[in-house]
């Protein structure tokens, strides 16, 4: 058995972050468990064509490792990839990554104070304190559509694309037109010889301000990086601002949906297509699309845009609800994730052997996003309510990285064995962000993968971001539940050796 001060799980955006900060506080006893290959997370898995990211490519990277090789204002997944396996080779973190180790267990051993978690090849690690870092875009919705597995030609979801699949002359159906599929389709339209597109709910358009970056700002970044951080920074406030019509007032959307009719009447001429790509809701309730090549992509003539709900699927068609049967050699599913409806990615087992999944029964909480009332020395990465709609997800990763270091430096200054959010502290917060949500755009109607079956929000931030990062600058053990090395233990084992010196240095 492996033992260790940390335990890292996944490495994409969170667990590498996590990890890199975890050395550069002078932490080297840790290790990151991951179920892949290679490192990437989301952006390792997702590789569908035209995948790439909707937030500026200066913003969506570690405010640490600033990155002037960025070829685009908004970065492909390629290039986000090759990024995220810089900075695990820059920063020495690589050795600390066992791959190819899926977790499938985590128990708290109260007497002892410690983590035992288990992976699928047999091997048990022991660590004082484990960070998930899996995030909730790693488990794919799959639509419960009648006949779906009696489908006989290909069929794959966008998290798992197959690229081995010709699909050039197909004729090829794309269930979903939301971030996934407004990327794909245009990639496909001119490949297929029928693509036929399958919309339940049509997305808010905008025009995405993306650009290749030119050589000579490319090398004014790597020589003067002050620069960077400036424009990163004029990114980062400008969005901020954004978040105003989403969590204050989102009647200021309306100013976006009446530029974005205008933007629709501008391109799509045929007035039957437009209805149908206009959407019903107030814009921001769902994910709002940017993009410059689906308006086109939907209009070519080997493309047809069908909003009848799929009634089935058979062996080699799809059939609408008007009866209309549809011949299909290849089926996409753009149909996102399961991000709402939040569950342990394995089984974790906190204090009585209460699993986190019962705790979580009436829909995931946390506090901040990242304890959870019965689960000491664990900390959640991009948990409940830390989502966003309107910036970057780092700037939130960021932020919890900075609260979970600041937690492993008070166990270290305090001699604590052991820090677990007090139930009634966890009650208030969660009360209080349900408060919050009522008055947000995310709430005004709509049915999105921002919310649960039930109709609880438990994926996004009902603030600015500046809020977030402000509440979790500092690690507040007054709202924990603190045991002290030696009240429980059985034995010593792993420390946390030189947080406290390193992290507050």
């Amino acid at each position: 058995m492996e033992e260790h001060a940390v335990l890292i799980v996944g490495s994409g955006f969170a667990g590498l972050g996590m990890a890199i900060r975890l050395k550069q506080a002078g932490v080297g006893d840790f290790v990151v468990l991951e179920q892949a290959d290679d490192v990437g997370g989301t952006w390792r898995d997702n590789h569908y064509p035209g995948c790439a990211c909707d937030v500026e490519s200066l913003l969506y990277s570690y405010s640490f490792e600033p990155w002037p090789s960025w070829t685009r204002d908004f970065a492909p997944q390629a290039e986000i990839l090759e990024y995220l396996r810089h900075c695990a080779t820059k920063y020495g973190v690589r050795r600390h990554i066992r791959f190819g180790a899926r977790v499938t267990r985590a128990a708290w051993d109260e007497q002892a104070a410690f983590w035992t978690v288990e992976t699928s090849d047999g091997r048990r690690f022991r660590a004082r304190a484990i960070v998930s870092g899996c995030g909730p875009l790693s488990r794919p919705s799959l639509p419960d559509i009648p006949g779906l597995a009696s489908f006989e030609g290909h069929v794959f979801h966008s998290a798992r694309w197959d690229h081995d699949v010709p699909l050039e002359g197909k004729r090829v159906a794309v269930v979903g037109t939301g971030a996934s599929g407004v990327q794909i389709i245009p990639q496909l339209a001119p490949k297929a010889a029928r693509l036929t597109v399958y919309q339940r709910t049509a997305p808010w358009i905008m025009p995405k301000p993306d650009a290749p970056i030119p050589a000579w700002k490319r090398a004014l970044y790597g020589r003067a990086p002050w620069t960077q951080w400036l424009t990163r920074h004029r990114i980062y406030w400008t969005r901020e601002l954004l978040a105003a019509g989403f969590v204050v007032e989102p009647r200021i959307m309306k100013l976006g949906e009446a530029f974005v009719r205008r933007h629709l009447a501008r391109n799509v001429q045929d007035p039957v297509l437009r209805e149908k790509l206009t959407p019903s809701y107030t814009m921001g309730c769902k994910r709002i699309v940017p993009t410059n090549d689906y308006l086109p992509a939907i209009q070519r003539d080997n493309v047809e845009l069908v909003t009848d709900g799929i009634a089935e699927v058979r062996a080699r068609s799809i059939v609408t609800r008007d009866g209309t049967e549809r011949p299909v050699d290849a089926l996409v599913l753009a149909t996102g994730f399961e991000a709402a409806e939040q569950c342990a990615p394995f089984e974790v087992r906190g204090r009585g052997g209460r699993t986190l999944d019962e705790a979580w029964r009436e829909g995931a909480d946390a506090y901040l996003g990242t304890t959870v009332a019965g689960f000491p020395n664990a900390f959640l990465l991009i948990g409940p309510n830390t989502g966003l709609g309107h910036s970057s997800m780092i700037v939130m990763i960021e932020s919890q990285i900075a609260y979970v270091l600041d937690a492993l430096r008070t166990m270290k200054e305090e001699g604590l064995a052991s820090v677990d959010v007090l139930p009634e502290v966890q009650r208030a917060y969660n009360a209080r962000i349900a408060e919050r949500l009522k008055g947000t755009v995310w709430m005004s109607g709509c049915m999105s993968w921002y919310l649960t079956r039930t109709g609880k929000n438990t994926t996004l931030w009902p603030g600015f971001t500046v809020e977030y990062r402000l509440r979790t600058r500092r690690f507040d053990a007054k709202s924990y539940d603190r045991v002290r090395l030696g009240e429980t233990m059985r034995r010593p084992g792993p420390q946390l050796a030189s947080v406290a010196q390193a992290v507050s240095s």
